[in-house]
């Protein structure tokens, strides 16, 4: 039970879901730190894990998810920013104003991942209803012992990725991010599941690109989330504006040179939570930049199309399963823009 005078548990997860959802901010055309928003979305997912833990194993995953009924009603009502980003994007999915009820299903629908992470990362996943789809191709490029980039987004769970290769002892998949978010989610996760803290490689160091070329060289799997800019703490990426739900918006190409500088192929990941006890994973082959033409110019294009390709899946799934992506900002920049 809280103490006398505090916020009761759905005020306090509404808080820290609220600062999970709505602190990022994607690149704008004038330079700022790229740190700042990355490490603001970890702190608050260190709390929101914390939290959803103590919910999960106290009082399991049936109980578990009634509570996190209230806490999405507590959060559509007084989280207005994420609300509102929440709203646009799902008219933009529907072409039309978004309902009340989409609303709250889209954050129903971030809740429960967050809730089953805990079961995900414990290994506790008898109620779990796992299909996968691509498996053989992915089996393939382990095979091969190159290693390969996984890009993805922020889309339903990437710990059902993990599950889905929990019978492979041998897959090794390291996450690329920022050195905050590495810090702070190493610890909420350690607290969480000691023996699950996730491998991640952290960006802006000097020995950053060493360590992803070490791990591919070590056939592992290196994932990275394609759908937030990243501001020029490297060079190697740039912003590139692409059609996405009805408008231009900014992503960033930075993945794909990685690759291309690399030569390795890129897989498209996704884990979508479809609910209840439904997840699907799904490896699709996006790019395969191993052959590295001599041409700058043709370099050029086949990064590009690489990231219009990606764009494309992106918004496809949007319109699949609308309520998987949690990007709870102003991604199209619209307060900007007034």
């Amino acid at each position: 039970m809280p103490a006398s005078g505090a916020p009761p548990p759905a005020a306090l997860f509404a808080r820290a879901i609220r600062g999970e959802c709505a602190k990022g901010r994607p690149v704008s055309a004038r330079p700022a730190p790229a740190a700042a928003w990355a490490a603001e979305r970890e702190r608050s997912s260190a709390g929101v894990l914390r939290l959803m833990s103590w919910i999960a194993v106290r009082c399991g995953r049936r109980v578990a998810r009634a509570v996190l009924h209230l806490i999405s009603a507590y959060f559509v009502l007084f989280a207005p920013t994420a609300r509102r980003a929440s709203a646009r994007y799902l008219a933009r999915v529907h072409g039309r104003p978004a309902r009340w009820r989409e609303i709250y299903a889209h954050v129903f629908c971030f809740a429960a991942t967050i809730l089953d992470r805990v079961y995900f990362l414990r290994r506790q996943t008898d109620w779990l209803q796992l299909t996968v789809r691509g498996q053989d191709m992915i089996e393939g490029v382990l095979a091969e012992g190159r290693g390969a980039f996984l890009v993805g987004a922020h889309v339903g769970s990437f710990e059902a990725l993990r599950v889905a290769g929990h019978g492979r002892p041998d897959l090794s998949v390291s996450m690329v991010m920022y050195p905050d978010n590495a810090r702070k989610i190493n610890a909420a996760l350690a607290a969480i599941a000691p023996d699950a803290v996730p491998d991640i490689i952290a960006l802006g160091r000097p020995d950053s690109m060493l360590q992803i070329r070490d791990r591919l060289a070590e056939g592992a799997l290196v994932g990275m989330l394609g759908d937030r800019t990243l501001h020029a703490e490297s060079n190697r990426g740039q912003p590139v504006r692409l059609r996405f739900l009805g408008d231009e918006v900014e992503f960033s190409d930075g993945p794909f040179r990685l690759a291309d500088l690399l030569r390795q192929r890129i897989v498209f990941m996704v884990g979508l939570y479809l609910g209840g006890a439904r997840y699907e994973v799904r490896f699709e082959p996006l790019a395969d930049f191993r052959r590295r033409p001599a041409d700058a110019a043709e370099r050029e294009a086949r990064i590009h199309a690489a990231l219009a390709d990606y764009v494309r899946r992106l918004e496809s799934l949007c319109r699949e399963q609308p309520c998987n992506w949690f990007n709870f900002h102003d991604f199209w920049r619209d307060d900007e823009a007034r």
